[in-house]
């Protein structure tokens, strides 16, 4: 196998790459040894016994499957996570979360005859107000207000 070292460093020259991009033809190698001027890799690089490889990228093909993991759902158990919970979901998003439950509950309280409409309008609007922090706290509300007995179900 003859030494090429001097028709690669030519060869990455005239191709403007670098000498780990330069391929050539292993079957041609004999020849390319008696390839000693520029004019000789110009015309080897012509007839394609020479030829740049493509630059070598990174493949997102791992980070593709890892993204639909996790558009799954998965990965993201306690030890991926790195903001307080306050911080990992929005402010309207919590809000929306609380004002659902509060208005279901209420919502139930009332088709269930436990409170009376003038009630239900009135604590409905307070939940609207930002009054409670929870459902919790909203059932602690109605029965301090004396709306609903102590041991009413949740």
């Amino acid at each position: 196998m003859p030494d090429l070292s001097n028709q690669k460093r030519m060869a990455s020259e005239l191709l403007k790459v670098g000498r780990g991009r330069v391929w050539m033809d292993p079957t041609s190698q004999d020849d390319l040894a008696d390839a000693v001027t520029r004019q000789d890799i110009r015309s080897a690089i012509k007839a394609g016994v020479i030829r740049a490889k493509p630059v070598a990228g990174t493949s997102r093909a791992r980070a593709r499957k890892v993204q639909a993991e996790r558009d799954r759902g998965r990965h993201a158990g306690p030890g991926s996570r790195r903001g307080t919970p306050q911080a990992r979901s929005t402010k309207k998003e919590r809000w929306a979360r609380r004002i659902r439950a509060q208005r279901d509950l209420l919502s139930r309280l009332k088709s269930e005859k436990q409170i009376v409409p003038s009630v239900y309008r009135t604590f409905y609007r307070r939940a609207k107000g930002g009054m409670f922090r929870s459902r919790a706290h909203l059932l602690l509300n109605l029965r301090i207000a004396g709306h609903l007995p102590a041991e009413a179900p949740a």
